[in-house]
């Protein structure tokens, strides 16, 4: 049995900890009768061939893993805000049980991965909202298309919390949720004027320094209507209506970066 997952992008500016999208970039899990863990693709090196691998102890919370071989495909870059390890677990979950319900298999996920977002929109695609372990996909695409900038430098998730403050003001407060209803009308409804005006963020991005992030919107590519952070960065999506002519331009300011016309997946795992 062969099984898929998709990179995701969370927060999408303001909906911090609560929304991602499910991007086609592809993570897969093979499963067979036998023993022992391979594993391929981007940085295989790094990542454990035994059953310390995040996929297999994924699997391991549903079933038992003994008498079964994994193979594990990695195409999602590591620590750069792409959903890597929520792509690893969902595939283990789905492996290990794949009928289940993605709120079921949430609820079991989050005991490897904290980070409700990511992990939902892995488990059913498409643009999903999370909330004390509910999962809502308010919709299968995004008014404008991700072009996601990645660079070589890497970020640990858990230390660019440390950066956050334990408090925000009330006037942050107050702007980041009308902006995250504004991204969230723009969503369901398609809307991209609507869905540009959501993305400013008073949260997090203010405190996860990217120099990427803040050239990008001084000056936006051509073909480009807005940027924001991937989940806790490096990644820089920026929100295209021409993604080709967006991508050169990036491919041009930024040599040393990979540039990813990327599209939302309508599936999660599979």
């Amino acid at each position: 049995m062969t099984f898929r997952a998709p990179a995701t992008s969370a927060n999408l500016g303001p909906a911090f900890d609560c929304a991602a999208a499910a991007l086609e970039l592809w993570n897969e899990l093979e499963v067979s009768e036998g023993e022992g863990v391979v594993v391929e693709g981007e940085g295989a090196d790094e990542l454990p061939a035994d059953a310390s691998n995040l996929a297999v102890r994924a699997y391991a919370l549903l079933a038992d893993p003994a008498g079964k071989r994994f193979r594990f495909t990695n195409r999602i870059p590591l620590e750069r805000g792409l959903g890597s390890s929520a792509a690893a677990i969902a595939l283990g979950l789905a492996a290990a049980r794949p009928d289940g319900d993605p709120e079921q298999l949430l609820a079991a996920g989050l005991e490897l991965e904290s980070h409700a977002d990511n992990l939902a929109a892995a488990l059913v695609g498409g643009v999903t909202l999370t909330w004390e372990g509910r999962i809502a996909r308010i919709a299968e695409a995004l008014p404008l298309a991700p072009v996601a900038l990645v660079p070589r430098a890497r970020t640990s998730t858990e230390a660019s919390r440390r950066s956050l403050p334990s408090t925000v003001t009330h006037a942050d407060a107050a702007a980041n949720a009308g902006r995250a209803a504004l991204l969230a009308a723009g969503v369901a409804a398609g809307r991209a004027e609507l869905f540009v005006a959501g993305l400013d963020d008073r949260l997090h991005e203010p405190y996860r320094p990217s120099a990427a992030l803040d050239g990008i919107r001084a000056d936006l590519p051509a073909g480009a209507r807005g940027a924001t952070l991937s989940g806790s960065g490096p990644t820089v999506i920026v929100w295209a209506d021409d993604p080709r002519a967006c991508a050169n331009v990036l491919t041009d300011r930024f040599p040393d970066h990979d540039v990813l016309e990327l599209a939302v997946s309508r599936r999660g795992v599979m």
